[in-house]
C-alpha cells in the first residue's frame, strides 16, 4: 500500500469501517511511513474533537412535520407505480425493493436534516489536511512533482493530470520565489499544489474547483498560519511557518497576480 491509497483510507480506518485486509495493509503502512502517521494522528484529533465537542442542533417540531409531509407527498404516486409494478412478483422480491425505496426516502430526510455550523466543521477538517499536507511534504523531503521557477514549466505539467488549470503567478518581484508544483489530496479529491518560498520559509498553495466567493481568512493552526479564500471559481488555501501578516501579504500579492 502507497501513501495515496494510505490517505484514501485514514477516514474508513478511524471510523472502523474497513474489512480486516484493508486494516492489516494500512497499520503495516503506518508503521513504516512518519507522513502518512502524522496525518493519521491529526485526523483522529479532529474526529475526536468533532465527535465530543462539535454543536448538535435539534431541528424544531414545524420543520420535521413539514419535510415528513413533503416526503409522504413525493412517495405516494411512487408506491403507486410500484404497486402495479411488483403484480406477479414474488414475496422476498417486493421486501427488497420496499427496503430499498425506505432507505431512499431515509437519505432525503437526512440530507435535510443535515446539523447547522456543518460549513464551519468541514472548513476546521480542511485546514487540519492542509496544516498534514504542509508537515508531509517537509517531512517526506517531497516538495515537489516538478521543480522549476518557470511558469511555462510549471503551469503545462500539471496539464492531463487534473481536471482544471490551476492559476499559477510570478511572485518574484514581491520577494516569493516559485520553487514547483506536485498533486496533491485534499478534501476528498486531488488538488494542485504550489510551492513558494521567502528566505527559509516555505509556502504551499493548495487549489482546487469550488463556486463561490470569499475574502481571505487567517488561523493559525499547530503553528502554521493558514490563509484560506474562494475567487473566480476556485477554492485557495495557503499554509506557512511565516506569521499571519507576512502570509497575508503573501495572499494578497497572489490574487492580485492571477
Amino acid at each position: 500500500m502507497d501513501c495515496n491509497q494510505s490517505q484514501n483510507l485514514l477516514s474508513g480506518y478511524i471510523d472502523g469501517e474497513l474489512a480486516e485486509d484493508r486494516v492489516a495493509l494500512i497499520e503495516q503502512h503506518l508503521e513504516s511511513c512518519a507522513s502518512c502517521r502524522a496525518l493519521y494522528a491529526n485526523e483522529r484529533r479532529m474526529s475526536e474533537f468533532l465527535r465530543t465537542q462539535g454543536e448538535r442542533f435539534r431541528a424544531p417540531a414545524h420543520l420535521k412535520a413539514a419535510i415528513r409531509s413533503e416526503i409522504e407527498r413525493r412517495a405516494r404516486p411512487r408506491f403507486a407505480e410500484l404497486r402495479q409494478l411488483l403484480v406477479g412478483w414474488n414475496p422476498v422480491a417486493i421486501a427488497a425493493m420496499l427496503m430499498l425505496v425506505v432507505a431512499l426516502s431515509s437519505a432525503t430526510t437526512l440530507r435535510y436534516f443535515a446539523p447547522a455550523g456543518g460549513h464551519e466543521a468541514h472548513e476546521a477538517a480542511i485546514r487540519s489536511e492542509v496544516v498534514a499536507g504542509q508537515v508531509r511534504s517537509l517531512q517526506a523531503g517531497h516538495l515537489t512533482d516538478i521543480a522549476s521557477a518557470e511558469l511555462r514549466t510549471v503551469k503545462p505539467w500539471f496539464s492531463g493530470k487534473l481536471d482544471f488549470s490551476p492559476p499559477i503567478a510570478d511572485l518574484t518581484s514581491a520577494g516569493f520565489s516559485l520553487m514547483g508544483g506536485r498533486l496533491d489530496y485534499l478534501d476528498q479529491r486531488a488538488v494542485a499544489a504550489l510551492v513558494y518560498r521567502r528566505d527559509q520559509h516555505v509556502i504551499n498553495v493548495f487549489i482546487w474547483p469550488e463556486e463561490g466567493e470569499k475574502a481571505p481568512s487567517f488561523e493559525t493552526q499547530q503553528g502554521y498560519s493558514v490563509g484560506y479564500y474562494k475567487h473566480g471559481g476556485m477554492e485557495y488555501w495557503a499554509v506557512s511557518d511565516m506569521n499571519e501578516g507576512e502570509l497575508k501579504d503573501f495572499i494578497d500579492h497572489f490574487r492580485a497576480a492571477i
